[in-house]
């Protein structure tokens, strides 16, 4: 075979797995139908079928549970997992970043390392950036993590250094990590359907999830969600900054619930893009899975289809439409674990 006929077979390979050539593959026709409306709508149906009889009460591992405002659905699931952020001694670390002082930016730094002032600690003194210094040397030692996120999102050098949140990670108990992912109705001023978190717990990953079972009971799942979070609790999740946290909030005010969500947050978007951004197809939270962990998904349902699957459980009083999303959610979390570690393991 010639170069250029090698050449030719190459492109008819490429072009078969694109819909619109003249010969698609087996393969892209399922693709295409797989991303269809019909495809879903179809999906849905068997879902109906499949699930007909059954009730909340025979979702694996669920159970009613009480709050302040009601009952609702608890799912919850054990995993085995290896999550091993291991001492960076990030203390030491940041104790080289001069950066992390006021008016001091990355020529002044190179400038006073030139001159011997290789730590924040060994400026306590100069002339000119003692006191501040010295300032920051008399909190390190007590800061919290919630502090040291505050300082690093608070210098306008972080987003050159973004690797730095990532690394401090170090300070924070992993029990406190709460990895979080929300379901709705729609993108705003509409009920929340489902809350997932996952919390590690010594070798486990636990995932609680609190489902809406009609919609008076949003308060419910609200609160239930509220009872895993205290003042050393960590947001983890994946464009939450924009869009969980904010919804919460919103939905919060909206059932007169008194919530303080100004917790620390890791958004793993962000990071996602910063470290991953050049050597993936696009950084989505599946696109993720299935590149870096070999993690590909059955049966899912994209969340543009979720409000419509919801109000059909709600209308055909069948479970079936629901255990795509549940299961999408208790997805969503742990994978937000495996991120997190793997994030840590790639900046140090």
């Amino acid at each position: 075979m010639t170069h250029y006929d090698e050449h030719e077979e190459y492109l008819r390979k490429v072009l078969s797995n694109s819909i619109g050539s003249q010969n698609p593959s087996e393969n892209a026709k399922k693709k295409a139908r797989s991303l269809s409306s019909s495809y879903f709508q179809d999906y849905k149906y068997q879902l109906l079928n499949d699930y007909e009889g059954k009730q909340l009460k025979d979702i694996d591992n669920a159970k009613v549970v009480s709050t302040s405002f009601g009952d609702t659905l608890k799912i919850t699931e054990k995993e085995k997992i290896s999550f091993d952020i291991w001492d960076n001694d990030f203390t030491s670390q940041i104790n080289h970043n001069l950066k992390l002082l006021p008016k001091i930016g990355i020529r002044t730094e190179q400038n006073l390392k030139s001159r011997g002032y290789g730590t924040i600690e060994s400026l306590k003194a100069h002339d000119r950036y003692g006191d501040s210094a010295a300032k920051f040397m008399d909190r390190i030692d007590e800061m919290s993590f919630c502090e040291l996120i505050e300082i690093l999102d608070a210098n306008r050098y972080t987003k050159r250094c973004r690797d730095n949140i990532i690394k401090a990670i170090s300070m924070c108990d992993k029990e406190n990590f709460k990895f979080m992912d929300i379901e709705t109705l729609g993108l705003s001023n509409v009920p929340i359907i489902l809350i997932g978190v996952a919390e590690i717990k010594a070798d486990k990953i636990i995932s609680s999830q609190y489902f809406l079972r009609d919609i008076h009971e949003e308060p419910s799942v609200i609160e239930a969600y509220l009872s895993h979070l205290d003042e050393d609790s960590v947001h983890v999740t994946f464009n939450g900054k924009s869009f969980d946290v904010p919804f919460i909030k919103n939905r919060c005010l909206s059932n007169r619930i008194d919530a303080d969500l100004n917790l620390p947050h890791l958004d793993l978007m962000y990071f996602a893009k910063s470290l991953w951004g050049e050597r993936l197809p696009n950084c989505q939270l599946q696109t993720i899975e299935k590149e870096l962990f070999g993690i590909e998904r059955e049966g899912d349902v994209p969340g543009a289809y979720i409000p419509d699957y919801y109000n059909t459980y709600l209308a055909e009083k069948n479970i079936g439409p629901i255990v795509p999303i549940i299961e999408h959610n208790r997805q969503d979390i742990v994978s937000l674990a495996s991120f997190l570690e793997k994030m840590y393991e790639d900046v140090n």
